[in-house]
This record gives structure tokens, sequence and C-alpha cells, in this order.
């Protein structure tokens, strides 16, 4: 009885599979090229530091302390005056034709209602339909009134000191810079985009090409045959995964505070998961729009139910649930864990096990369900 050899044509299969990845130069453009311009560019676009939004000002009062407030608030730097009005209404008409995102409009008693130590009611309009830069132009438009509140009481009572002294410490980030938040999701998510996406559309067009009818007579195992298929994608995807850390930290400045090795093998299986969820993908679709279309399925709730933009303990538990099924959750959850707290092994290791887990599952789908025959 012959014995069954799991990964018979392993060796093969490998040679094979490098010889037509280098010659593929169209495979390699997707698995480079879109990453790193995706990396970039998401790096840059993706700032939720809100800054010199447009402000227009109605002044009533025009005293040196009205003036002296609308300082306060440009010295901020989230706003930037960008024109004056002379009434409510032409103030929210600035608004509504998106020339400003805020209109503040001081009162002609001000200066007078605040030595009589009489509130003095600013009004600030806010365009409301960003609701980032709406949260962020609210705060600090209440921060500059109360800081300025809080001033003038101590002068009035003669307190040298605040009753309550709070003294915060940000830790990991602590110029809560949004690069460094957000650019190690970007890598999870544009390593998804290089390797699933362009891992299957290679397959399939191999097989439109019609060079995969070698396979039916060859003596290959189906778990050879996968792992041959991987090996070269997960070459390639490791070094495109270094160029990604190195734009990350050369470029983006965000520093890298836990092991290298451990975020590189976090990769390594992240890579893997991808690439055998590409080979899935293949096993299924028929032709390369197929293809294109079963990737896309997976992209969208990686990067919205992965946790890379929003909490995800703020989600419903129907999406929340939805994102523990998917591979990227688990790496970006890792990669900030290593890159911006310095996390320990004993500090993140379930959700390592759980992508090993994830990989070898996938793996075990793409080889299960291949079959050596077209069509």
């Amino acid at each position: 009885m012959t014995r069954r050899v799991p990964f018979r044509g392993l060796g093969a299969i490998l040679f094979k599979e490098f010889i037509v990845v280098w010659r593929d130069p169209m495979t390699l453009f997707f698995m480079f090229f879109p990453p790193l311009v995706e990396m970039i560019a998401f790096g840059y676009a993706l700032d939720t530091d809100v800054k010199h939004m447009a402000l227009v000002v109605f002044n009533e009062d025009r005293t040196v302390e009205s003036r002296q407030f609308i300082d306060r608030m440009v010295n901020t730097e989230t706003f930037r005056v960008v024109g004056e009005v002379h009434s409510i209404e032409e103030m929210a008409s600035a608004i509504r034709k998106g020339r400003a995102y805020a209109g503040l409009q001081i009162p002609p008693k001000f200066t007078m209602q605040i030595h009589n130590g009489q509130p003095a009611q600013v009004q600030l309009l806010v365009d409301g339909s960003n609701s980032t830069t709406a949260l962020q132009a609210l705060n600090t438009a209440v921060g500059v009134a109360l800081t300025q509140s809080v001033e003038s009481l101590m002068r009035e009572t003669g307190r040298r000191s605040m009753p309550i002294d709070i003294r915060p410490q940000m830790l990991y980030n602590p110029t809560m810079r949004s690069p460094n938040f957000y650019i190690p999701g970007v890598i999870g998510i544009v390593l998804q985009i290089g390797t699933t996406f362009a891992t299957a559309m290679a397959v399939v067009r191999e097989r439109e090409k019609g060079t995969l009818e070698t396979l039916l007579v060859s003596p290959l195992s189906r778990w050879g045959l996968m792992l041959g298929k991987l090996i070269p994608y997960l070459c390639i995807g490791m070094t495109m995964s270094i160029l990604l850390f190195a734009i990350m930290r050369w470029l983006f400045h965000v520093p890298i505070h836990g092991s290298i090795i451990a975020m590189l093998f976090a990769t390594f299986v992240y890579v893997f998961a991808l690439l055998a969820l590409g080979l899935l993908v293949a096993t299924k679709a028929e032709n390369q729009m197929q293809a294109l279309q079963m990737s896309m399925t997976f992209m969208l709730p990686s990067v919205f139910f992965s946790g890379f933009v929003f909490p995800r303990e703020t989600m419903p538990w129907i999406f929340y649930a939805l994102g523990t099924l998917l591979p990227a959750t688990y790496f970006i959850s890792l990669a900030r864990a290593i890159i911006l707290r310095g996390a320990h092994f004993v500090e993140y290791w379930q959700h390592l096990v759980i992508l090993i887990i994830m990989s070898i599952l996938l793996f075990i789908a793409c080889a299960t369900q291949f079959r050596k025959k077209i069509g």
C-alpha cells in the first residue's frame, strides 16, 4: 500500500511558482505599488487633529477685551478668522455656503457685563454636518470660555490657585498625534489589499490562461499545491511589510516601543492568513471579476468593524461579533499594542494565538476546497 505524503510535490511547485511570480509583473505591481501609495495617502489623510477651521466673526462690542477673546480662539490653532460679518443672517449664510465652519457673535455689552460681574453670552454657530470638526470647534470654544471665566473669577476673589488641580499624564502617545494611532492600522488594511486581492487574481488569471491544466495529471497533493502557491507570495508580502514599517518609522515618525521581532512574527502570521484567504477566494471564483468582488466583500468589513477607525466597544453586538471573525481585527490590536504601548508577550498572546488559529483554519479550508480539475 502506497504511503500518502501530505505535502508531496512541494519543492516542484515552489520552484514553478517563484518563476511564475517573477515573470508576472502585473501581480508584483498590484502587490507593491497600490499598498505603498495607499499607505502614504492614508497616513497623511487620516488625521483627526483639526486645525485652522474657517471662522467668521460678528463683533458687536469692538473693544480691546472682545478682540482679546477672539485672539484666544485663534491662538488655539483650531480656528482662523476668514472674515467679519455684520449680522447673524450674514454669519449663518457664510456657514451655509461652506465659506466657514463656525461663526462667533460677541454681543455689544460684552466688556461691560464682564466688568459688572454679569454673564456675557457669546454665541457660537457651528456647522454640524461634519461631526468631527463640529465637536473639535465646540470643545475648543468651551475651553477658551472656561479658561477666561476662571481667570476672571480668580482675580475677583483674590485666589492664587485653583480649588482642584488636575495634572493629566498622557501615556504612550503624549503628543496625541493621529498618525501614531492610525498608521499601524493602515498597515493592516493595505496589507489585506495587496495580498488577498493580488493572490486571488493571480491564481484565477492562471486558471483562465489554462496553465493550471498541468496540475490535472501531476502527482501533487492538495496541501503541497496550496503551500507551494502561498510561499512565494508570503515572501513578497513580508518584503512589502518591511517597506511599510520603514515608511511608518522614517516618513511618519511613529516610534516603535515594543519588540520588532514580535511585530514581524505577528505580521508573518497575519500575511499567511490573508494569503490563505486569497487562495480560498481563488478556489471559488471562476473569473477575475468574481475574484475582485469576493475580495472586496472582506475589505469593507475589515475597515469598519476591525477597530481601525471606530472603537469596537461602541458597536452594536452584531457588528462587534462580525469583527471577531476578521484577521485584521487581531492584527491591528497587536500592532497598536506592540508599536504604541510596547506590550510584552503575556499582554497580547491571546490575540496572537487567535490569529495563528485563524491562519491554520483558512489554509485547511483552501486546501480542502481545492479540486484538481478546472471548470
